[in-house]
């Protein structure tokens, strides 16, 4: 989750809107792209240590950064920190290639560090790891967590309640990284945190807990493993007066971990609430594959911000309200059916989470897909006729303020409508399909052929095209590229109705019925006007499965 907008909010749309940034800057570049200091090495492991001080709400501590070189080095390195996040130093571990530890110079641009040492000398290939020690007070959550950062809360008991959220912002607010998206830890992550007199809430399954706390008090440290690859903006932790309670679940690749964690004073409503789950994921796994997180398990924390997809922990802040805090995105009613968090963040497992963008750009693979699971799920709840209405009923909070793809290379992503136009996206993909299996294994494949990858949206676009067996080049163009959906022109004329598309790319048709009085054509408007023989009146409607605008 970065942003939702829809009418019922403008508001936050007005907020939102306000940060967009036009002119691109170096330091936008430096975030973005894949330049000299990142090009030559890819991570394979972190292993992240924080202290965090509650009462002078600052942190501390180091994380290791394994990584191999992947062509010949540049002689420095960029480590990504924030503002005003402090890298204080770096140092190149002793492996059997390095006798020693070397204390590395560093050097300060921004939000980037330049780490230097002549790493020509390593060879191509070869795995060296750094160890890089900060401090400092991070930037805190204005709006989590479209614009997060930390959160320092007080649940209802007064009792502290922390947590991070950064999509966006970037993992480089807390701690230091290669805060690109398209290089993800192969080799997986250890986090341990240390929050004395607190149990701290991870991704991953539970290490160790430190063995010098007191006897029947709180651990004063608390490890977290990844087994698979994690996008950087997914690392978390959550830090309350929790209660939790473990299941498990037999799915298609076997046992699956369940594990939910809700404020004490929340118990019996989350219960209640988060009982949804195994429904949820065995209709996300008959229709998307297998959860993508075996080993890791999976994790339901309530959260003091709305939710975000945080990877096997997803967090929870929906106030147990069924829709979007209580109300119907959709407008229709069906979206009342079930809790909109709970289902949106969980669906990004599978597309973000297991499949994510190389480029912020693309980000309508993320959202889009994850937005049309929604009407999957609805689908299992209560069959597909309403499961389109409700995803038609989305629509209605489509800007088309510009395109849902961004500018790639400056960490920039498109519109907001990546949500809604996306998944429209998918609904429409569908309907020309016309085989709900094959449509089926389509995402199915997605989920095998991209498992665990960072991709493009070109790479997407063709695979869907390639297992549908649809000519899908111009239809991406339009929704993905331009701002506005096609518009519908049309007159009824001397006995024919005349049409056409407008404001399309170069070749783009839809397959629309148009229906009056009863009798019901086909067309596939064009650019160019063409005409049908026309007798059944002027009650004119054009089919609903297609996003278009209609002028008369």
């Amino acid at each position: 989750m970065k942003r939702i907008i829809f009418v019922p909010f403008l508001i936050m749309w007005y907020l939102l809107s306000a940060n967009t940034t036009f002119a691109y800057t170096h330091a936008d570049t430096l975030r973005g792209s894949n330049g000299p200091g990142r090009s030559w090495w890819d991570v394979t492991r972190y292993d992240l240590q924080v202290a965090i001080d509650t009462a002078t709400q600052s942190i501390s501590g180091v994380n290791q950064i394994t990584f191999k070189t992947t062509a010949t080095p540049h002689d420095s390195m960029q480590i990504d920190l924030q503002s005003p996040m402090v890298l204080d130093s770096v140092v190149l571990t002793m492996s059997p290639k390095v006798p020693k530890d070397v204390n590395l110079e560093i050097v300060k641009e921004g939000n980037v560090w330049w780490v230097k040492y002549p790493f020509h000398k390593f060879a191509v290939n070869t795995s060296y790891a750094l160890m890089a020690y900060y401090h400092g007070s991070p930037r805190k959550a204005v709006n989590p967590p479209w614009d997060g950062g930390f959160s320092w809360k007080h649940d209802e008991h007064g009792k502290l309640w922390l947590a991070v959220s950064c999509q966006g912002l970037g993992a480089s607010v807390w701690w230091p990284c290669k805060d690109a998206q398209w290089d993800e830890p192969e080799d997986g992550m250890v986090v341990r945190y240390f929050v004395p007199g607190y149990y701290a809430i991870g991704n991953g399954k539970a290490l160790d807990v430190d063995s010098s706390a007191v006897r029947g008090q709180r651990p004063t440290i608390t490890g977290w493993e990844v087994k698979n690859p994690i996008n950087n903006y997914d690392v978390t932790f959550y830090v309350g007066d929790y209660i939790h309670w473990h299941d498990t679940l037999m799915g298609e690749k076997g046992k699956l971990d369940l594990d939910f964690y809700a404020l004490r004073y929340n118990e019996a409503k989350a219960r209640k609430q988060f009982a949804v789950v195994k429904q949820m994921i065995h209709c996300f796994e008959y229709w998307m594959g297998p959860y993508p997180f075996y080993e890791d398990g999976y994790k339901l924390v309530e959260a003091p911000y709305l939710g975000m997809e945080h990877q096997s922990a997803i967090a929870y802040g929906n106030g147990y309200k069924m829709g979007y805090l209580g109300m119907d995105r959709t407008a229709t009613g069906i979206g009342m059916n079930f809790d909109y968090i709970i289902v949106h963040e969980s669906g990004h497992e599978w597309f973000g989470n297991s499949i994510t963008a190389k480029d912020m750009a693309d980000n309508w693979i993320h959202e889009g897909i994850t937005t049309y699971s929604e009407s999957l799920f609805e689908e299992c709840l209560l069959g597909k006729e309403k499961a389109d209405k409700y995803c038609r009923g989305e629509w209605h909070n489509i800007q088309n303020d510009k395109p849902i793809i961004g500018n790639y290379g400056v960490n920039e992503e498109g519109s907001g409508d990546m949500y809604d136009k996306g998944s429209a996206i998918m609904y429409m993909i569908r309907v020309m399909t016309n085989d709900d299996e094959k449509f089926r294994l389509m995402l199915r494949g997605l989920s095998k052929e991209f498992y665990h990858q960072t991709v493009t949206t070109k790479q997407v676009e063709d695979y869907i095209a390639a297992h549908t067996g649809l000519d899908l080049k111009a239809f991406f163009n339009q929704y993905l590229r331009k701002a506005n959906p096609p518009q519908l022109e049309y007159y009824i004329k001397d006995g024919a109705l005349n049409y056409k598309f407008n404001d399309i790319v170069e070749d783009f048709s839809l397959p629309i019925t148009v229906t009056a009085d009863g009798k019901t054509e086909a067309i596939k408007p064009t650019a160019t006007w063409q005409h049908i023989k026309w007798s059944a009146g002027f009650n004119v409607k054009f089919s609903n499965d297609f996003l278009f605008t209609v002028k008369k």
